[in-house]
């Protein structure tokens, strides 16, 4: 057959190539040793170490072109911890605690008095979702978290009940876990590498809600401080809920005052306790008209 179309591609895409491979008529021991895969089929191959560097681009692009089809054009990243019981839990928190050490009931009762940061992640995410702002053709301030329990649920959550899809950034650990349930199924990730789930939290990132949390919201945080801080980063809100709580574990005041960082450093991060005060920071940020 003659193809004399101009414009028509001349060699067969990867997949009818997969295909073609698919279809080798005669077993033999070379076809079926694992030498004669395709490279890009060969699953024992990609995993070696020596294709680690194949392996991270390949987690860089995946995200950034399924989030580039779904026109996201920048995100409202959320953090805060995977513990923190939601409002309607906080009391049976308490509860299953009495029998257990004082040091069991103290902790208890700490994390119960957090979950009404659930309901503000909620409310924020919802109420931000429901804004629906489009710029150039693209959906903007995109809710997304690390899509997990508590605080990430929450976030997924109110975009969810607001009618608007949302991201998970979830990561492979030793333990098993999944996505929460309100995560867009097709903007749900699974990361192997930190550093390129990382990237993904901040590429796109455009303004950063941050909860009472662990190490995990520790390291985000103070990596998003360090990247504006040192230049790496533009500024943009990030926005920090329960001053109780981070006042309580880390003394931001003394980190200054012993000249590890510069007073003004204080400055890139917002005080907030309610979702309509860190809504109302990140509009003036980039004067947005309700």
């Amino acid at each position: 057959m003659t193809d004399k179309d101009l414009t028509d591609r001349k060699f067969y895409r990867a997949g009818e190539e997969t295909h073609f491979a698919e279809r080798t008529p005669e077993r033999t021991p070379q076809t079926a040793h694992p030498a004669y895969k395709l490279a890009f089929r060969d699953t024992d191959f990609l995993l070696r170490d020596e294709l680690r560097p194949v392996r991270f681009q390949l987690e860089l692009l995946k995200t950034e072109m399924l989030l580039d089809e779904a026109r996201v054009g920048s995100t409202l990243v959320m953090y805060g911890s995977a513990r923190i019981p939601t409002p309607d839990q906080a009391e049976a928190r308490i509860a299953a605690a009495k029998e257990g050490s004082e040091y069991e009931q103290k902790v208890a009762k700490r994390l119960a008095e957090k979950a009404r940061y659930y309901d503000e992640a909620y409310k924020l995410a919802r109420m931000v979702s429901e804004k629906a702002i489009i710029e150039d053709g693209k959906r903007q301030f995109v809710v997304t978290t690390g899509g997990g329990p508590s605080i990430m649920e929450a976030g997924n959550r109110g975009a969810s009940d607001a009618g608007s899809e949302s991201i998970g950034l979830n990561i492979v650990l030793p333990h098993e876990q999944a996505p929460n349930p309100y995560v867009t199924p097709y903007l749900s990730f699974q990361f192997h590498y930190f550093a390129l789930r990382k990237m993904h939290f901040l590429l796109r990132a455009r303004a950063v809600a941050v909860f009472p949390g662990g190490f995990g919201t520790f390291d985000e945080f103070f990596e998003l401080l360090t990247l504006i801080q040192t230049g790496k980063m533009k500024p943009i809100p990030i926005i920090l809920f329960g001053r109780d709580f981070w006042e309580r574990v880390i003394d931001f005041e003394a980190l200054a005052e012993e000249g590890t960082i510069s007073k003004a450093d204080l400055d890139l991060f917002t005080w907030c306790e309610t979702a309509e005060d860190a809504w109302a920071c990140i509009s003036a940020f980039y004067e947005l008209k309700d």
